[in-house]
């Protein structure tokens, strides 16, 4: 009788275990998906998503190295982050046989240099870093450049992304450089720039930026561009730039890394991002471009016409997209340090 209730016991457990909803680990910058799509794909598969933060792309770098790419089954690094990540053998190749809506995406987007036939990565969102600045403000509303922001009626007024590349591009623009420059010499110059724009700078935020230009914390921003989207919706006040210098424009994408376990709940949920109503869902609620063609040809038009959301064409003519800078990182992280010491 012990023995074959210790069996029903087991046979009970088993079956419990075997019922139980499966999981996905995914690492993911912060306010980067709605919460509604992550429900809703659970409600789909059973398969329940377990959301962790981050706020820059070498954060994400340092944790991922630091597991031997594990504990995680997506991650969202963006276009020099893939390369590098891909180089030092931290992503798993994508089958892109259980991808059945990969078609829906803009072949401009695909098939780039940091990812040739997007082995490892499947975009994400794309956008731009802009300037939004609270238009009450006179000095604030004057500004057209990263130049502008030099301006001592900006002291304390200015946010910048705790991004080692965007803060680093402002100064590499203004000198007229590639975002990508890797001259030691040259990267040395735009950082000793940067120096006295630190005595402007209130805060370094990537986590939500927006919330210190709708508090009135800070009267202009170097941000992402769904950051400033939102943001104007909600202040009417706040405004938007393209810098006359030029801009970084980027991509973040859907990866695996190496060491991943739930392999198969990945694909399964990367194709379902992957679907037309769920990227315009997110494209909506984020701000950030998609780079899903059928999803964005179901968007509002004031939303697909939007010039923060989707730049013209003599904006993106002026933007340039982020590359893997190779050994020069290590000139570029001497100088991030030098500037956030210098505050």
């Amino acid at each position: 009788m012990k023995r074959l209730f210790f069996f029903v016991v087991s046979v009970f457990l088993a079956s419990q275990a075997w019922a139980a909803p499966k999981e996905l680990y995914v690492y993911n910058w912060s306010e980067y998906m709605p919460e509604s799509v992550l429900e809703d794909f659970t409600k789909e598969t059973g398969v329940k998503v377990i959301m962790s933060t981050y706020d820059s792309n070498e954060a994400m770098y340092a944790k991922i190295k630091m597991v031997n790419a594990r504990g995680y089954d997506i991650i969202v690094p963006s276009t020099d982050f893939v390369s590098r990540m891909s180089r030092e053998g931290l992503l798993r190749p994508l089958d892109k046989t259980r991808l059945k809506n990969f078609a829906n995406l803009d072949p401009y987007l695909l098939n780039q240099a940091f990812d040739p036939g997007n082995t490892f990565s499947v975009p994400y969102l794309w956008g731009s870093t802009v300037i939004a600045v609270n238009a009450k403000d006179p000095a604030a509303a004057a500004v057209t450049s990263f130049a502008d922001l030099w301006k001592p009626e900006l002291k304390g007024k200015l946010l910048l992304p705790n991004d080692m590349r965007g803060v680093l591009g402002m100064g590499l623009k203004r000198l007229g450089y590639s975002l990508n420059e890797a001259d030691p010499a040259k990267v040395a110059e735009a950082c000793a720039l940067l120096k006295p724009l630190m005595q402007n700078v209130r805060v370094f935020d990537s986590d939500s930026p927006k919330q210190a230009l709708l508090n009135n914390e800070v009267q202009a921003a170097v941000l992402w561009n769904g950051e400033a989207y939102i943001a104007s919706g909600e202040n009417p006040d706040i405004k938007f730039v393209y810098p006359t210098e030029g801009f970084s424009l980027w991509v973040d994408n859907l990866c695996i890394p190496k060491n991943a376990v739930n392999v198969d709940s990945a694909h399964l949920f990367i194709d379902y991002l992957l679907r037309p109503e769920v990227a315009a869902l997110i494209c909506q609620e984020m701000g950030y471009s998609s780079p899903n063609l059928k999803g964005k040809e179901s968007l509002p038009e004031e939303v697909r016409t939007n010039a923060v959301v989707y730049p013209g064409d003599a904006e993106m003519e002026r933007g340039e997209f982020e590359t893997d800078l190779g050994p020069a990182v290590k000139t570029y992280e001497k100088c991030w340090m030098q500037l956030k010491m210098a505050r």
